[in-house]
């Protein structure tokens, strides 16, 4: 289903954008997913609604059959891509999982903005921001998907997530769509 509205206090959330997630290979090139990121990022800064910069210092301890990941992580891993142009007015959110709420303070930042809907973007699809999109859905937030703003490491995984996972958690739409609420919401 297509973007309906945008509700009068809506965060922008970028998941994962981040030096170190990039260095993987992704199913979609990365740069039209920057690029997506980054003019969201510009409008809802320019309109005054809260932007979310989540990234990814670590992953959760348990077993799995994959086993723990194997590899040093570059020194700039952590670094958010300058295409999104942080501000010190941005919200930062430094996760240990995949979603973005569970040992964070994101619901409370969110909730103390009066936020009651979120745009989600970002890396991974099916990881990253289908863990924070069913986290957000739980906690009563409206959820919309920007497709064109988020790629996965395997292009099964992200068209599942937007097949068979995001039509049940939210809304889904593009970058373009998007825009074009804000601007009809905001005057």
């Amino acid at each position: 289903m297509p973007f309906t509205v945008l509700d009068a206090k809506t965060a922008l959330v970028i998941i994962d954008l981040q030096k170190g997630i990039l260095s993987f290979p992704m199913a979609h090139p990365a740069g039209p997913v920057l690029a997506n990121a980054g003019r969201l990022a510009r409008a809802f800064r320019k309109k005054g609604c809260p932007i979310v910069l989540v990234n990814v210092a670590g992953g959760a301890p348990g077993r799995t059959d994959a086993g723990p990941m194997k590899f040093t992580p570059p020194s700039d891993w952590l670094e958010i891509v300058p295409e999104l142009d942080p501000q010190a007015s941005d919200i930062r959110v430094t996760k240990m999982q995949w979603g973005a709420f569970y040992g964070t303070p994101l619901d409370l930042q969110l909730r103390r903005h009066g936020v009651t809907q979120v745009v989600l973007c970002g890396i991974a699809t099916s990881i990253g921001v289908e863990s924070t999109a069913r986290d957000a859905y739980e906690r009563g937030y409206n959820v919309s998907l920007v497709v064109d703003a988020m790629t996965d490491m395997k292009p099964e995984a992200h068209e599942n997530s937007l097949a068979h996972i995001f039509p049940r958690l939210g809304e889904t739409g593009t970058t373009d769509a998007v825009l074009a609420l804000l601007e009809k919401a905001s005057g």
